[in-house]
């Protein structure tokens, strides 16, 4: 049986790439590769000449089933992505949980991760991190993201397309609020820029000038939640109070939520408690 490596490849400066990453590339029977053009300047460029297979987001099923027979039957592979680690917001998750479920063995050559890369830089809080990827186009999906994460404490990183950012500032800034971000662009390089700023006033430097190149964004965690001033059994007083002056009940617990900051559902169920109590 053959050998699935991760094989991760510099984000931008080719100098950055391993001598175990090299190794590998020179060794394995083919190369599985998100892009095949970009693949083959990195070959080019350090004089491998492998076979490329192409594997990426539209196709990862059909090679999928192409690659692991050839696995089983004892050729190696090397997966690689346009720049940094594969799998990481990269179509070759799906093919080494496929190679896992039936037993291939998966090797891992770290590599460069624009992710990491933009958090080591930022200047933000590194000790825990969420990494989000890519926002989604979809408007409502995308609020309901930054919805769930906007009162997380750790730090938050996405991935941003230049087209896509000025949205995507005006977004965060919107649902989290106005806090600290890093704006890391072409990271390692020729035009490398880290801008340490707020989300209001990056949403509006580049509501005026046009974004370019590709973005890691580190954005701030939110503060730690200050204890309400009034305790659960006041506020479910309070929202027992507007029941009774004719408010239906989920809506006056969302009503006295927003004003307390207790959780709406913990409100709900307590007053509903005490009215089944008398």
């Amino acid at each position: 049986m053959g050998t699935l490596y991760l094989v991760g490849t510099p984000i931008g400066n080719l100098g950055d790439i391993s001598l175990r990453a090299l190794d590998t590339l020179r060794t394995v029977d083919f190369v599985a590769a998100e892009d095949t053009r970009v693949s083959l300047k990195l070959l080019n460029h350090y004089d491998i000449k492998k076979p490329l297979v192409s594997y990426h987001a539209h196709n990862a099923r059909q090679k999928g089933g192409q690659i692991l027979p050839r696995l089983l039957a004892g050729e190696s592979c090397a997966l690689v992505t346009d720049a940094g680690m594969p799998c990481i917001s990269d179509p070759g998750e799906e093919l080494v949980a496929l190679c896992a479920e039936n037993g291939v063995d998966i090797v891992v050559v770290p590599g460069p991760s624009a992710a990491v890369s933009a958090l080591a830089v930022s200047g933000l809080p590194t000790s825990r991190f969420a990494f989000e990827g890519f926002l989604s186009t979809n408007r409502t999906s995308r609020y309901e993201h930054l919805q769930q994460i906007r009162r997380d404490a750790h730090t938050l990183i996405f991935y941003e397309a230049p087209h896509k950012l000025p949205a995507t500032l005006r977004d965060l800034l919107e649902v989290l609020g106005d806090r600290r971000v890093a704006l890391c662009r072409e990271l390692t390089k020729m035009y490398e820029e880290v801008v340490r700023t707020t989300l209001s006033q990056a949403a509006a430097h580049y509501s005026a000038n046009t974004p370019k190149g590709e973005f890691v964004l580190i954005v701030e965690g939110a503060a730690p939640a200050a204890e309400s001033p009034v305790s659960l059994e006041e506020a479910v007083e309070m929202v027992l109070s507007l029941q009774r002056s004719g408010a239906v009940i989920s809506a006056a617990a969302k009503d006295v939520a927003h004003q307390t900051g207790h959780k709406k559902g913990d409100l709900y169920k307590a007053a509903l408690t005490r009215m089944e109590e008398g």
